[in-house]
């Protein structure tokens, strides 16, 4: 038995093959399919899933592998002993992982109406806006699927909807922004490996932009380009991976663009190899896409794809239900094995990394003893209570134009109140479905009519809101009218409860898809408006909407004008739905992602006068205005400390400043500050900073001082970008990451305002808070020695004109006017610079500089403080092969040039975090403030309305 991971010595090669595959089987219980597949063939995985889910078509395959229906925790503990039992005594020398798909929402392979609780659907939970409670619910699901005995959750989901309205996904994913996405993502993992269980990041590289051109037989495409994508799609998976996720699920899809065309991403070395591997550095497990898609079994055949996904980097193959397909997988790796098209040490390699898996999360011990029932009943009370929570901060209410909320104000008592609901199919996680299933089968098959099951799906979509109905009812103590409606339209029946109803609930699920259902709302809607009363006069009915899968709907549609998203439509969110349409619940979901910002809706702001700043009328008064904000209670105050109003007044001759206040002319105060800069040499035009009264905000006055600052950058000739966040002054890098509310309703103000904060970039200040008790990190000092680099450390304006050709060499005018002071100011500033040794030239260079310094001035958190010190302005040429190393390496020499000084921390003002901000990590650096750095081109502006 191994006992460390290592590939047990005495395997032979039919058993190590076996651990390259994940299977699943049909049935509740243990079948002579899993059997063999255990006993025989020694496969190491099984998934397990809901047999509704069912290999019809490519598209259910892709988005749902398939097949155990698991109908109670009970009976999946006992079928998770039973496969474990079986690989023991058939000699596998370690358990089995044990895998299962259990997102929340309408995608849970585990039910138990008693023992396994509800949670929100992805994007229901990011529209909570807390990743706290993200990571309790991950938590929370993985001990529920650890105390049944399962070792493996696919999930989380990290494909971001860059085209959400048009992607079968919907709200499996948590939204269409990639940094949002990425932030729940991250927590989620941390929340399923604590409660025990491996993660799998999927679909990699997106299944969230995804075009469909042929048959439904067909596979998608993504038609984006790679270079496109790292700054949006792959974003989640990157920082998954910095994250420590375990495994990696690579989807099926095609790719196609300029420079890529790859007929299935699990298959090509292109896209598994070379971009997860070695580009994204992923060491963790990769799982193919299920092989049984009809597009890729058609065109490739099983076997084939089989060594092919193998040869493309795949760890474990992935095959859904069929014996035969399965027999078929397997015994295609033999034969590339045995003809040499598969190398045997690739075996060993992910054998190994397959074990490690195992090793992290599972022992023959935690296989044969898993919590059970005991600890689920033990955990029910704490689960319940979290469930609920997350569903009352989940409920979102994205319009409601004539306040027609709470109904109980518009619609009396004795008034009656109509619900439209569509027919859908029920969740597999739900009490109605498991119903159903028990209703037809209690049908005695020899006397069934041939179109029960067409009866039984159209009472279960009739059944699916039943409840929704009668609780509806129960809460208003009054009349209530329910009926489903089709693609038929409105049909007298419909015109008939209409006219009697006093109020109106229109349902829809996934309108977007079902087009019928957009079209019904609408109309619904449109005769609410036209209504009139007994008189004779117009009066509009309160007609509300409700979105109860895809906040897509509607979201970008103001003639709808009450419009409630739930973002699952599980009992758990429709009882919170009848709260919220009652008033019992304050609602305070928030449209995740960029959503928000792309609502066609008339915002009316107050235009404030602004006028240009004065140093001599302003300073004071601005002195005032940033005290009122360092006193606030807001996050963002921290940033604040040590600001005064010449912080923000660069005086760079290569810099053209333009500053705007709201004032106060009567009483000379400040109501608002905003700043901008030109660089003349790069081209970029930064909003620095604005700053609003705390007593004052959501007045306009940002609006208008955003609306001065963007109209005097679009007068700079040669403009070549504008950028949200300035590196100096050294107050605001982009928008703070300070306070998840916060950080969020700062996101969609600016984005309300234009800036596409979607494709932000993330960066950082870090520190070493305490140089006293810091060495050089054990080995680095040697790792980092180069006998072609030597270092020096210089100052003056004698290096001026050599630095300057360096700066002009690498493209880097952007710290020319920085580095110029630097060298024109030798109190308290040097520049470190690394030299190639047979010629002298300059490979790289940092700043680096004392509170005492003029640079200082502009970083408020090192002017003036007594030990502290800067790192600024890394400079690389873009010609040497290892940047990271010699960056490293001209980092570490400025650390230990203060050490030896006696200063007692140093601050590195600016880090893109990425995969460089690891290489700082292992310098003892961490990080301090985090920024969101968005930029825009100026053509975007004036396009924006007002501009």
């Amino acid at each position: 038995m191994a006992t460390n991971g290592d590939v047990p010595p005495l395997w032979d090669e039919s058993r190590q093959l076996g651990q390259l595959f994940m299977m699943g089987f049909d049935g509740t219980s243990v079948t002579d399919q899993v059997r063999t597949l255990i006993e025989k063939y020694h496969v190491g995985s099984i998934l397990l899933k809901a047999q509704n889910l069912k290999c019809a078509t490519p598209y259910n395959l892709m988005l749902y592998a398939c097949f155990v229906e698991i109908v109670s925790a009970e009976q999946a503990t006992q079928l998770v002993l039973e496969l474990q039992t079986l690989a023991r005594r058939s000699g596998h020398p370690v358990p089995l992982l044990i895998a299962l798909d259990q997102e929340n929402g309408g995608v849970n392979s585990l039910y138990d109406e008693v023992y396994i609780r509800q949670f929100p659907s992805a994007m229901g939970i990011a529209a909570s806006g807390s990743k706290k409670l993200a990571k309790e619910i991950a938590r929370a699901t993985a001990q529920e699927l650890n105390s049944c005995g399962i070792n493996w959750i696919l999930g989380p989901v990290l494909d971001v909807l860059t085209n959400a309205r048009n992607q079968p996904l919907g709200v499996r994913s948590l939204g269409d922004d990639p940094h949002e996405v990425s932030a729940y993502g991250v927590e989620c993992i941390r929340g399923y490996q604590e409660g025990g269980v491996a993660t799998c990041g999927k679909h990699f590289p997106s299944y969230g932009n995804l075009e469909f051109f042929g048959v439904p037989d067909d596979v998608p495409t993504i038609t984006e380009s790679l270079e496109n994508m790292s700054q949006s799609a792959l974003v989640p998976f990157r920082n998954a991976i910095a994250q420590g996720l375990d495994s990696m699920m690579v989807g099926g899809v095609a790719m196609t663009s300029s420079l890529l065309n790859v007929m299935h991403a699990c298959l090509s070395e292109q896209i598994v190899r070379d971009l997860l591997r070695h580009e994204m550095r992923f060491e963790g497990v990769v799982v193919s896409e299920c092989l049984e898609m009809e597009a890729l079994s058609r065109n490739i055949g099983i076997s084939g794809g089989t060594v092919m996904a193998f040869q493309a980097g795949c760890d474990l193959i992935l095959t859904c239900r069929s014996m035969s397909v399965q027999e078929d997988a397997i015994n295609g790796l033999k034969a590339g094995l045995d003809n040499g098209m598969i190398e045997r040490h690739r075996v060993q390699e992910s054998v190994q990394r397959i074990l490690n898996m195992k090793a992290k999360y599972t022992s023959w011990e935690k296989a044969f003893s898993p919590p059970g029932i005991e600890n689920l009943a033990r955990l029910q009370p704490l689960h319940t209570s979290l469930s609920t929570t997350a569903y009352n901060k989940s409920i979102t209410v994205v319009r409601d134009q004539k306040h027609f909320l709470p109904l109980s104000r518009v619609v009396k008592a004795e008034e009656e109140l109509l619900l439209l609901t569509p027919l859908v199919k029920p969740l597999p996680a739900s009490a109605i479905f498991h119903q159903m299933q028990h209703d037809v089968s209690s049908v005695p098959l020899l006397g069934r009519s041939p179109s029960v099951d067409a009866n039984t799906s159209v009472m279960s979509g009739e059944q699916v809101f039943r409840e929704l109905g009668r609780s509806l009812a129960r809460h208003r103590n009054g009349k209530m009218s329910h009926t489903s409606y089709t693609a038929n339209g409105v049909r007298p029946l419909h015109e008939n409860l209409l006219n009697r109803a006093q109020g109106v609930i229109v349902v829809t699920a996934d309108a977007g898809r079902n087009m019928y259902q957009n079209a019904f709302a609408k109309h619904i809607s449109m005769l609410c408006k036209l209504a009139v009363g007994p008189d004779g006069r117009p009066k509009q009915k309160p007609c509300v909407v409700v979105a109860v899968s895809s906040p897509f709907d509607f979201a970008a549609d103001p003639s709808i004008g009450t419009y409630v998203c739930t973002y699952d439509f599980t009992e758990t969110a429709l009882r919170a739905l009848v709260q919220v349409l009652y008033g019992e619940l304050n609602p305070t979901g928030v449209l995740p992602g960029s959503s928000s910002q792309k609502l066609q809706t008339s915002q009316n702001w107050q235009q404030w006068l602004v006028e240009s700043f004065s140093e001599d009328r302003d300073s004071a008064a601005l002195d005032v205005l940033i005290a009122q904000c360092q006193n606030d209670s807001s996050a963002q105050a921290v940033l604040l400390k040590n600001i005064h109003s010449g912080t923000f007044l660069l005086r760079d001759p290569d810099v053209e400043e333009a500053h705007f206040v709201v004032r106060n002319s009567s009483t000379k105060e400040l109501f608002g500050f905003c700043t901008t800069y030109y660089s003349k040499s790069s081209g970029v035009g930064h909003v620095g900073a604005i700053i609003v009264d705390p007593a004052r905000r959501q007045l306009s006055i940002g609006h208008s001082l955003h609306d001065r600052a963007i109209r005097a950058l679009l007068q700079k000739k040669g403009a070549a970008k504008f950028q949200l966040g300035v590196r100096f002054p050294h107050v605001f890098l982009g928008i703070p990451k300070l306070g998840t509310i916060e950080y969020k309703k700062l996101r969609q103000w600016f984005a309300k305002l234009g800036w596409n904060t979607s494709l932000s970039s993330s960066v950082a200040t870090m520190m070493i808070r305490d140089l006293s008790i810091w060495s050089v990190p054990e080995g680095l000092g040697q790792k980092l020695a180069n006998p072609d680099v030597k270092f020096d450390l210089v100052y003056g304006n004698e290096y001026n004109d050599v630095m300057m050709e360096h700066l002009k060499r690498c493209a880097r005018n952007d710290v020319r006017g920085i580095y110029q002071t630097a060298m024109s100011n030798k109190e308290g500033c040097g520049i470190i610079r690394a030299k190639k040794t047979t010629d002298q030239s300059i490979l790289g260079s940092i700043l680096v500089c004392r509170s005492e310094s003029q640079i200082a001035k502009y970083i408020p958190s090192v002017y003036k403080q007594p030990g502290v010190a800067c790192i600024s302005s890394p400079v690389i040429s873009t010609m040497y092969g290892d940047r990271k190393s010699l960056f490293q390496g001209l980092v570490l020499l400025g650390i230990k040039q203060f050490k030896k000084q006696g200063l007692r921390s140093v601050l590195l003002d600016y880090i893109r975090e990425d995969a460089t901000a690891d290489g700082l990590k292992a310098l003892g650096f961490t990080t301090a403030n985090s920024f969101d750095e968005v930029s825009s081109e100026p053509m975007h502006w004036t396009m924006m309305p007002g501009t």
